[in-house]
């Protein structure tokens, strides 16, 4: 297994000046792998670990605010347009009750479901503390917890790892966060759904799979022998741990994506977008705390 830990930031970030929200794009500089003008062939809008409530702040998650950093995003979304944009999952934190946490639910994904593109809802495991899955699909109006879709010529999966060992699902604070899995039936449609698709693949999945600590999924192992032997997966995004973190593994990158609940101000926002180019490289571009990347083909 080899770590990247020395991350490439390119300087791309969203500042605001006189209480107004500016976008700036520093000039890439030496060692970009992309022409000026090679077009990508899709992009894709990402943030994870919203985890929005209306209470008070806990620790460094500060569960209001999710709604204005939102708001910056949606501003750097509509200027970028992406084609698809993926929120990697715990899209709300836990609430008392089913009505209050349904509350929760409907006012962020408002919010969501105004930014450009499809959208799509990768479940973590807050996202099924208090509700089921079946009324958190049902209120954000997705039809299955793991599918995947076709864009601009790559192929896109969504996993669900909020099973328990014993291949229950999460719901209702019926689970250990610390025992995600994916069980066998989902495992099986991974494995046949990229040998059909034979594209080059992202996976996005809301506890890692790149790690085999408390963050990582018990079955991590055989679902990355699933991903290497297919041979067109490129990346992994993943959220969970709220931190910026980079692995590769086999030819793989997993990446985790820096949670947007963490730390006040808009300063401790972290959001980003990913462009698919026609070679296969990636460029994923970082705003506020959301570390830059750029990937080879």
């Amino acid at each position: 297994m080899a770590q990247v830990s020395d991350f490439q930031t390119l300087g791309r970030r969203a500042f605001l000046q006189n209480g107004s929200l500016l976008l700036t794009a520093a000039t890439l500089g030496t060692g970009n792998l992309f022409a000026a003008e090679e077009r990508p062939q899709t992009r894709i809008g990402l943030l994870t670990d919203l985890h929005y409530a209306d209470k008070a702040p806990g620790g460094s998650r500060h569960y209001r605010e999710t709604l204005a950093k939102l708001e910056e995003a949606a501003v750097r979304f509509q200027q970028d347009q992406p084609a698809h944009v993926v929120e990697l999952g715990d899209f709300i934190d836990a609430a008392d009750s089913v009505e209050v946490e349904k509350r929760y639910l409907r006012r962020i994904n408002k919010a969501f479901a105004a930014l450009p593109g499809q959208k799509h809802y990768v479940l973590g495991n807050h996202c099924v503390d208090t509700l089921t899955k079946e009324e958190f699909l049902g209120e954000v109006g997705q039809k299955r917890s793991y599918y995947s879709f076709d864009a601009g010529g790559f192929h896109f999966v969504i996993l669900d790892a909020c099973f328990r060992s014993d291949g229950i699902s999460y719901g209702r604070r019926n689970f250990q966060w610390t025992d995600p899995n994916i069980p066998s039936n989902e495992v099986e449609w991974l494995a046949e759904d990229l040998k059909a698709s034979g594209r080059q693949t992202i996976v996005f999945v809301h506890q890692r799979l790149d790690v085999s600590n408390s963050y990582g999924i018990k079955n991590a192992a055989e679902v990355r022998k699933v991903l290497e032997d297919s041979g067109n997966v490129l990346a992994v995004f993943q959220g969970h741990s709220h931190k910026n973190d980079l692995k590769e593994i086999n030819g793989i990158h997993y990446c985790v994506h820096r949670a947007m609940v963490e730390g006040s101000g808009a300063e401790n926002n972290g959001y980003s977008t990913m462009d698919l180019f026609a070679d296969g490289s990636i460029r994923v571009t970082g705003f506020r705390e959301q570390q830059d990347y750029e990937w080879p083909s």
